[in-house]
């Protein structure tokens, strides 16, 4: 095998929490034999690497596959055969197993050439590089990818770096994610009512909801948890989301950005306790179904099937489901209160918040990046891996995107998930977003505060055991606290879930993580 497999505290993680047992993978070996492919070897040289053998790459990307995603790859294998001598094939994580199988991919050793990464991923890019899992690209830029490297400005280079390498290619997409309630303007006026901009107001509009509307205003299901764990997050103070336990559940926060280095869990707060009070009366109020904890279905489905008055999100979903949220409901031109916004915590998202790795188990990681390059760098393949095929996934009219005449969902909807990928000058907005987008995000330029704990890898070995306790803790009485569904009054439950997080270890992973972070400074 070639590389490293990821350090074994990753694996004893997934151990703990049962994913090795719960879910297998493949050992799907990179081919560059040109028998098998039908290649001739013949000397072929791009760049400077020779491309003479057949290259097939593997490439991981989240989400489940779209109906049209094999006749899209097909034209853009037929592309990178003849550019590159190369084909990918894609695989999919889908959204439920993000947490247990890309973990998993890393500490497998299977045999694979690029997947997404991300300093919030279920494990963290700069963990990836720190454990010998990523290919450093830093002196094959130049050899192989010298447009890739030109097109990316070398402040967004730095970002991505560990310990002054570079192991990942960010991506060049302006936006902004920061968690939000999305909900109908028309009801809101209906209320009178201008624009919720504090919980004041959504209660004041949650509680019209109860009383006139037949559904309730947050119709989701047990994920729901962490959207409300950020909402208090997002509007207690200054706090800002900190490493050691992953932002995916009820995590660590610093008290503001210059405090950094001095973390906490909120769960030991009067804040926190004053929230899990608040959720319970939230829940006894009928703000969401009695039984979220099992529902399958999400607040946004409920939302379009006119089920719902709102659902919880971040701001780009919200701005890129627009069009559809306004096919399945017209009247409902919904708004998005923004948790973060009022204290001014809205975060800039640097490149290496999505980047494209090459792992080291890669039999081609040359090829691999050269593949990267033509998607972010040639406008015929950034339209294909983002949008499709024209004339099939969408139109061009005056500068816009649309589906084309005749378009069913059902049959020629396709697309990945390769956010990535994007670069802003080949973006083409479409006729489905929201057009507030630029006028929004200019607004939050100004105002915008860096993460500061950009660049920072932690290295959980020292406390893997508690951190998977922690997490058993958290998916069981945190989700619970969060939706106000404890069997127990929740002062009493909130004694209870301090008491389990002490047992658990928090106080040992707070330490570790100061620890790390003394003599961390920030890349931004």
């Amino acid at each position: 095998m070639k590389g490293k497999k990821i350090a074994s505290s990753l694996i004893a993680v997934l151990m703990l929490t049962g994913v090795l047992t719960a879910c297998s993978s493949k050992n799907n070996e990179s081919s560059n034999d040109p028998a098998a492919s039908g290649t001739p070897e013949t000397a072929a040289n791009t760049g400077g690497v020779d491309t003479s053998k057949e290259a097939k790459l593997v490439y991981y990307l989240w989400g489940s596959e779209g109906v049209a995603n094999k006749a899209i790859l097909a034209e853009i294998n037929k592309k990178l055969k003849a550019d590159l001598n190369a084909t990918i094939e894609v695989k999919y994580i889908d959204w439920p197993d993000t947490a247990t199988k890309y973990p998993l991919l890393f500490a497998s050793g299977e045999k694979f050439d690029l997947s997404h990464a991300s300093p919030g991923a279920p494990v963290s890019y700069f963990t990836l590089a720190s454990e010998g899992a990523l290919v450093d690209i830093t002196d094959m830029l130049d050899k192989v990818a010298p447009k890739l490297k030109a097109e990316i400005p070398a402040s967004v280079w730095e970002n991505t770096k560990y310990k002054g390498k570079i192991y990942g290619v960010p991506s060049l997409y302006s936006e902004y994610t920061p968690t939000g309630y999305a909900y109908r303007s028309d009801l809101l006026k209906k209320y009178g009512m201008d624009k919720i901009s504090s919980i004041d107001d959504m209660v004041k509009y949650m509680d019209n909801v109860v009383a006139n509307e037949s559904f309730p205003p947050i119709n989701g299901k047990a994920e729901d948890a962490q959207n409300m764990f950020r909402m208090l997050v997002d509007t207690t103070d200054m706090w800002l989301n900190a490493p050691g336990i992953s932002s995916t559940e009820l995590n660590l926060v610093t008290k503001s950005p210059e405090d950094y280095k001095t973390v906490f869990h909120p769960a030991f707060t009067q804040e926190f306790e004053d929230w899990a009070v608040k959720m319970r009366e939230w829940a006894d109020k009928g703000y969401w179904s009695k039984d979220v904890l099992s529902a399958t279905l999400g607040g946004k489905d409920n939302f379009r099937a006119a089920n719902s008055a709102g659902y919880l999100t971040h701001a780009q979903d919200w701005i890129g489901q627009y069009g559809a949220d306004m096919k399945a409901q017209p009247e409902s031109d919904p708004y998005f209160f923004t948790f973060a916004e009022a204290n001014k915590k809205i975060k800039r998202k640097m490149g290496v918040d999505n980047s494209t790795v090459i792992s080291t188990n890669s039999a081609n990681p040359e090829r691999s990046l050269m593949v990267i390059e033509k998607f972010m760098t040639d406008e015929s393949y950034y339209n294909l891996i983002q949008y499709g095929i024209e004339g099939k996934q969408y139109v061009m009219e005056n500068g816009v995107r649309k589906n084309p005449p005749g378009y069913n969902e059902k049959t020629d909807a396709g697309g990945f998930s390769a956010w990535s990928l994007r670069n802003d000058k080949f973006v083409v907005p479409s006729d489905t977003e929201n057009p507030i987008r630029n006028s929004l995000f200019a607004e939050w330029d100004k105002v915008a505060i860096d993460d500061p704990y950009n660049g920072f890898s932690f290295d959980p070995s020292n406390v893997s055991t508690e951190i998977a306790a922690i997490s058993n803790v958290n998916s069981q009485l945190g989700i619970q606290l969060m939706l106000g569904k404890t069997s127990k009054d929740p002062k009493a439950a909130v004694a209870d879930y301090r008491e389990q997080l002490k047992k658990a270890g928090v106080d040992k992973v707070i330490a570790e993580v100061e620890k790390q972070l003394a003599e961390f400074v920030p890349v931004n």
